[in-house]
C-alpha cells in the first residue's frame, strides 16, 4: 500500500478530525485570500467636484498620494528646518496662536507626468486627449483686467489667471458648451504663444485677433520677463465659470486660455510645468467599459493618479488609500501567524490521538520521516479540498474584508484630519471624496500565492509537532499511553 493510499484511508477513517481540519483549513486559506486582495483592490470614491464630461475620461492628481510622498520627504529633513525639499516646500509661519507650518509643492512634485499621459492616450479606443494646466496667475503688462467697482483689491493678487490646453477644443468648458468662440479660433497642439481671451476682456481693452498681450511673473516685480502671447480667439459664457479661489483674479472674464507651454514661461516658473488634469475622449462609447479596463492596465505608477469617469467616479488603488495596503499586507502577517498557531496546536492532539498507530508503525520498522510524511499527506488531501471551497468563497469573504478595512481607514483620516485641524496649513485643499464601493478580484495568480502559502503552513506545524515523536521509541510511546 503506498503513502497516498494510506493517507487517504486514514482520512475517511476518522472523518469528525478530517472535517474539522477541512473547516480550519479552509478559513485560513480564506483569510490569506482576503488579506493578499485587500492590497490589490480598487476603490471606487466619488468627489462631486471632480466630474468627467461626456464619452471620455479624466486624469487628476490623487491627492493622498500627494500627501503620503511629502510625509515621506519630509521625515528625512533633520530637525524642524525651513526649505524645499525634492519639490516639497517648508516655511515656518508665527501667528498669534502659536507657530505653525506651512506645507506647499513646486510643479515637479506634483504635476501630472506627460510621458504617462502619451501611454494612456496611446490605449486603443482613444480618439484624442487634451492636457491641461493648473490655473496660473500672472500680472498683466499692457492691457488692463475686469474688476469689480467699488471693491478694496488689497487683497487680491491684480492678476489674471492663464490655463494652457493641448487641444482647446477638449476642455470641460468647451465640451459642456459653456465656453464657445464667437471670433477666431481655439488654441491647438501646433500652436505657439497664443491665447483666446473672453469678449468682455477684448470689449473693455478694444482687443482684436492679432493683438498681442503681455504678461510677467506676479512675484518677480522688480526686474520681470516680459512674455507675449498672440490673441487668437475670443470666448463667450453662458454661465460665470466657477473660480478656483475668491478674487477678481480668478473671475471668469480674466481667464485666460492658452497653448500648453505659455503658462509656465509667463509664471517663470523653476521647477517645469504644473500639468493638472488629462481628459481622453472615447472613440467608440459603445466601447466606453472596455477601454476602461484597458486604461487600468496601462503600465504606470496608478498610485499618484484619480481615474474619473463620466459619472464622476474614481477607480483610486488601494495602495493611495491611505495605508490599506500596509493594513492588508499586517492581516496577511497575522493570519499566517495564527494559522500556524492553530494547525501546530491541531495536529499535536493528532499525533497525540494517534499515538498507539504511530508507536506500533515505529515498532515495525517505519523510519519516523515516513511516518511525517503520511500525516502531511493526509494534511494535503484535505487541504485540497478545503482551498478549492475557498476559491468559491474568496470574491464574497475578500470583498466583506476590504470593504471593513476600507471604512477603518475612512475613520482613521477622518480623527486625524480633526486633530490636525489649524495645525499645518497646506496649499492644497483636502479631496473630499466618498467611497461608493470596493472591487476586490481574485486572480490565478493570487490563488497561487494562497495554494504556496497553506502549503508552507502545513509543512511547518507538521515538522514543529513531529518534533514529539522525534526523539521518542516505540517503549516511550507505550509507556505514555498506559
Amino acid at each position: 500500500m503506498n503513502l497516498f493510499q494510506m493517507a487517504w484511508r486514514s482520512v475517511i477513517r476518522k472523518p469528525v478530525k478530517s472535517v474539522l481540519l477541512f473547516f480550519i483549513l479552509c478559513v485560513i486559506s480564506l483569510f490569506f485570500l482576503s488579506g493578499i486582495a485587500g492590497q490589490n483592490a480598487s476603490i471606487a470614491t466619488q468627489n462631486k467636484a471632480k466630474q468627467a464630461v461626456g464619452a471620455g475620461f479624466l486624469i487628476e492628481a490623487n491627492e493622498a498620494n500627494k500627501r503620503n510622498r511629502a510625509d515621506e520627504i519630509l521625515a528625512k529633513r533633520s530637525g524642524e528646518s525651513e526649505g524645499n525639499f525634492e519639490g516639497v516646500n517648508v516655511d515656518k509661519i508665527e501667528t498669534e496662536y502659536g507657530t505653525s507650518w506651512r506645507v506647499s509643492y513646486d510643479n515637479s512634485f506634483q504635476t501630472l507626468l506627460i510621458h504617462d499621459m502619451k501611454k494612456i492616450a496611446a490605449v486603443s479606443g482613444i480618439a484624442d486627449y487634451n492636457i491641461t494646466t493648473a490655473v496660473t496667475a500672472v500680472k498683466p503688462v499692457n492691457f488692463s483686467r475686469i474688476e469689480e467697482e467699488d471693491v478694496d483689491q488689497s487683497s487680491d493678487l491684480l492678476c489674471v489667471s492663464l490655463i494652457g490646453s493641448k487641444t482647446m477644443s477638449l476642455d470641460s468648458n468647451v465640451l459642456s458648451g459653456n465656453v464657445t468662440i464667437c471670433d477666431g479660433r481655439m488654441i491647438t497642439e501646433e500652436d505657439l504663444d497664443a491665447c483666446v481671451i473672453s469678449k468682455e476682456l477684448a470689449d473693455k481693452n478694444r482687443l482684436s485677433l492679432g493683438d498681442r498681450l503681455q504678461f510677467h511673473d506676479r512675484r518677480n516685480t522688480e526686474n520681470p520677463t516680459v512674455c507675449e502671447a498672440e490673441i487668437i480667439g475670443i470666448y463667450q459664457v453662458r454661465q460665470k465659470m466657477t473660480p478656483v479661489m475668491a478674487g477678481d483674479t480668478f473671475r471668469s472674464e480674466n481667464i485666460i486660455f492658452t497653448d500648453l507651454g505659455f503658462p509656465e514661461k509667463a509664471e517663470g516658473s523653476t521647477s517645469g510645468p504644473l500639468y493638472e488634469k488629462a481628459y481622453f475622449k472615447v472613440a467608440d462609447v459603445d466601447q466606453y467599459d472596455a477601454i476602461r479596463e484597458k486604461i487600468r492596465k496601462t503600465d504606470i505608477g496608478w498610485e499618484r493618479y484619480d481615474l474619473i469617469d463620466k459619472n464622476g467616479t474614481m477607480d483610486t488603488m488601494s495602495r493611495n488609500f491611505n495605508d490599506l495596503q500596509n493594513v492588508s499586507r499586517i492581516f496577511v502577517i497575522v493570519a499566517a501567524g495564527a494559522g500556524l498557531i492553530i494547525l501546530f496546536l491541531v495536529f499535536v492532539f493528532w499525533m497525540k490521538g494517534r499515538g498507539t498507530e504511530i508507536g506500533i508503525l515505529l515498532a515495525l520498522g517505519t523510519a519516523k520521516i515516513k511516518i511525517l510524511g503520511q500525516i502531511v499527506s493526509e494534511a494535503f488531501l484535505i487541504a485540497a479540498a478545503a482551498v478549492l471551497l475557498s476559491f468559491a468563497a474568496a470574491p464574497a469573504a475578500s470583498k466583506i474584508t476590504v470593504d471593513y478595512l476600507v471604512k477603518q481607514q475612512v475613520r482613521q483620516a477622518y480623527e486625524q484630519s480633526v486633530l490636525e485641524e489649524g495645525k499645518v496649513a497646506k496649499s492644497a485643499e483636502d479631496s473630499e471624496e466618498t467611497v461608493t464601493g470596493v472591487s476586490v478580484s481574485i486572480t490565478p495568480k493570487l490563488m497561487l500565492y494562497d495554494g504556496i502559502g497553506m502549503a508552507a503552513l502545513i509543512l511547518l506545524s507538521v515538522g514543529a509537532s513531529g518534533i514529539l515523536i522525534a526523539h521518542k521509541n516505540p517503549k516511550d510511546i507505550f509507556s505514555e499511553i498506559n
